[in-house]
């Protein structure tokens, strides 16, 4: 390969690249809203997942894309980790769709007479188009166009490359072929970062005659492998659910492979059956799109039916001590038939959600360590607490069972509104520590008293909470007095007002939740000793 063909190839490649990414954000953004509701809404099922993972991906051609937003969906809890395992399945069949456009059309056709038409109509569109939605259709029309352009010029390259060879260079020794193209596969997907940018290197090179259909099947299996490189690296630093989600992605798509592996004379035996039915002998890059599609819709129908098993597995994996506290102990869905058990699981919980939240509290005002997870861990627990007091059936309660059940439900949003607020507090416990010494004594009284509220019996909140607001009330007077003496920032001054505010309704939404957690009337709710400590 001389240094003019090797240009050829690598400016293909980067005009690929590019062509995928702006068909990608270009698409994302014109679906916008509506592919994220299909994603969260359209997966009630595993099965449901499937289908919405293979749409999403066809239609806005990355995988890595759909993995990742599913990976944020979990996060936000708008899906569970089976429903999205669902998906992640489904964007393997998806993502197919690039080997399609590569042998179907962008192999054998004009590609001139085709993209440049379609280049200009994107940016025609791009350039006129005042609205965001419109302009992403302009930019994924552009790189639509930009695709078949890439790829005209790799076929280009791949063609001079097969000149100087005999085809029995790469024809023979298949068996040492498959391992060198399934690493080949592999290790171009994982620096390109684009198992679509892989498959269609391997498409054109088998349409030059480079590589023989065993040997390029080898490859894809490969590519379709080195795909969860992105999945893995995104879920590096990430929560645990996005990393059980990466290790599902990881799982599927090596188990698939190997098993394609295994089989291969066998399934490259049903695609050339398949390949004489739809009259595509001749064509073996649209074999090859066969090959990839059929894989990958094998793995879907071993995998699927153990999509529960393999998420049960999974979810105990990477648990860390803020997956512990968002996990709820107490509560039970075979306690429904019973309320007065669920109210006893649900007031145990809320123990439990009172001790994260004053915890989490206490770390942030002494700004011990950072507390981010441990306040959305404490928010989960709230969010799961509200969720299964909504399922029980109030039309078998007795009255004073629903009217507690309604009283831990108002406590329930307290603490969580109270977590809510943490950030702020440990920003005031920050700016106690770092920021100039005249700054400090005005809102050290303030800390201190939130501090002696948090930390106070349940039945002196209401005591603790009262000689907190003169606390707040001289503090916020204070900062102001200083911007008029030109011994503070407004802006700076703005800021701190912003924290001391929400560190008083993290006090105060802690004082209604113990009020709650204590009231006197009901018998069922549990008094806890006067000397206990948050």
């Amino acid at each position: 390969m001389d240094f003019t063909t090797f240009s050829q190839a690598a400016g293909g490649l980067a005009l690929f690249l590019l062509a995928m990414l702006m068909m990608t954000e270009g698409l994302k953004t014109f679906g916008g809203s509506g592919l994220k509701r299909l994603l969260s809404q359209s997966t009630s099922t595993p099965l449901r997942g499937v289908g919405a993972g293979i749409l999403v991906t066809a239609v806005v051609q990355s995988s890595s894309a759909v993995t990742v937003a599913a990976i944020g969906f979990v996060n936000a809890g708008l899906m569970n980790l089976r429903q999205a395992l669902g998906v992640v399945f489904g964007t393997n069949i998806g993502t197919t769709m690039t080997a399609w456009l590569v042998s179907l059309i962008g192999v054998g056709f004009d590609i001139d007479a085709f993209a440049l038409p379609m280049i200009a109509a994107g940016v025609a569109l791009r350039l006129i188009a005042r609205d965001k939605r419109y302009q992403g259709l302009g930019d994924a029309l552009t790189g639509f166009g930009l695709f078949f352009i890439g790829l005209g010029l790799l076929q280009e390259a791949f063609s001079g490359v097969a000149a100087g060879f005999e085809a029995g260079v790469l024809g023979g020794g298949i068996a040492l072929h498959w391992a060198a193209a399934l690493a080949v596969g592999f290790v171009v997907t994982m620096l390109t970062q684009s198992s679509s940018a892989a498959i269609a290197l391997i498409l054109t090179a088998a349409a030059g005659g480079l590589l023989s259909l065993p040997t390029a099947a080898a490859a894809i299996i490969g590519a379709n492998v080195g795909t969860t490189s992105t999945a893995v690296l995104a879920a590096l630093n990430a929560t645990a659910s996005a990393r059980r989600l990466a290790m599902g992605h990881v799982g599927f798509n090596v188990i698939t492979g190997c098993v394609a592996l295994l089989i291969l004379p066998l399934m490259l035996w049903t695609v050339d059956g398949l390949a004489e039915f739809f009259g595509l002998v001749g064509n073996i890059a649209a074999k090859l799109a066969l090959f990839h599609t059929v894989f990958n819709v094998l793995g879907v129908l071993l995998l699927l039916p153990f999509i529960g098993r393999l998420a049960d597995w999974l979810e105990t994996r990477f648990r860390s001590q803020q997956d512990e506290l968002a996990r709820p102990q107490h509560l039970d869905a075979t306690l429904a038939a019973s309320p007065e058990l669920a109210l006893g699981a649900v007031q145990a919980e809320l123990q439990r959600l009172r001790a994260g939240v004053a915890a989490v509290a206490s770390a942030a005002l002494k700004n011990e360590r950072p507390v981010e997870k441990e306040a959305e861990a404490v928010r989960q627990l709230a969010a799961t607490v509200t969720d299964y007091i909504g399922g029980l059936r109030a039309e078998r309660m007795p009255r004073e069972v629903s009217d507690a059940l309604t009283l831990c439900l108002r406590a329930t949003r307290y603490l969580d509104e109270a977590g809510r607020m943490v950030a702020s507090a440990q920003a005031v416990a920050a700016a106690a520590q770092t920021d100039p010494e005249h700054v400090r004594a005005l809102i050290a009284p303030v800390l201190a008293a939130a501090v002696h509220c948090l930390a106070a019996p349940s039945a002196e909140t209401a005591r603790t909470l009262a000689a907190f607001e003169p606390a707040y009330q001289h503090g916020k007077g204070a900062l102001l007095a200083a911007v008029v003496a030109q011994q503070l920032s407004a802006e700076r001054a703005d800021t701190l007002l912003d924290d001391l505010s929400h560190l008083r309704r993290l006090v105060q939404q802690w004082a209604k939740a113990d009020d709650m957690l204590n009231y006197p009337d009901l018998p069922l709710v549990p008094q806890r000793a006067g000397g206990a400590k948050a």
